[in-house]
């Protein structure tokens, strides 16, 4: 897959992620080990198909640091916008609406986008920014992108099964009471 320009993988990546989780959250949906599972998974096989070296010279490790730390944070965003409830079987369910479905999509997109635009529209001023601040090349933006992408979705998944075990450990309401999102 070498001969895939940045903006193919990331358009790629992106799309497939996104794709991935909005099936697997939007709408109720019961939280199972299985649902979180599929995203994690999803994210572990493009890394595997896109991610081909590692950089670690200069600031490169650093910069791919900060693409984790990003997706935590959208992460945390992300889950903090799926509420999650007990259901009248007892089930655990999640709501992802709209802001859930924006958070994704705006994200996906900024990553496409900036892909089209380093190899369209900024590709100077970016080798200047990659040589100025010793980035080795476009595998460190790449890699940055996908590592954010896996950071949102185990930190989407991580506050998933905090909500759950909470909502677990919480006393059964009696039957009559309506469902309410657990807070945040």
């Amino acid at each position: 897959m070498n001969h895939l320009s940045q903006f193919v993988i990331a358009l790629i990546a992106s799309v497939s992620i996104l794709a991935i989780i909005l099936a697997t959250d939007l709408g109720r949906r019961r939280v199972t080990n299985m649902r979180m599972l599929r995203s994690v998974l999803a994210v572990a096989v493009i890394i595997a198909i896109f991610v081909h070296s590692f950089p670690t010279s200069g600031n490169a490790p650093s910069f791919q640091l900060i693409g984790v730390g990003v997706g935590v944070i959208c992460g945390l965003v992300a889950g903090a916008l799926l509420p999650a409830h007990r259901g009248a079987d007892g089930q655990i369910y999640t709501i992802g609406g709209f802001g859930y479905a924006l958070v994704w999509i705006v994200l996906s997109s900024a990553r496409v986008l900036f892909a089209y635009g380093a190899e369209h529209w900024f590709a100077e001023g970016l080798i200047r920014f990659s040589i100025e601040n010793e980035l080795s090349g476009p595998d460190v933006y790449s890699n940055a992108f996908v590592f954010m992408s896996l950071a949102m979705v185990l930190t989407r998944t991580a506050v998933l099964v905090a909500k759950r075990r909470r909502i677990r450990l919480s006393p059964v309401e009696p039957a009559g009471k309506e469902e309410q999102p657990a807070a945040v």
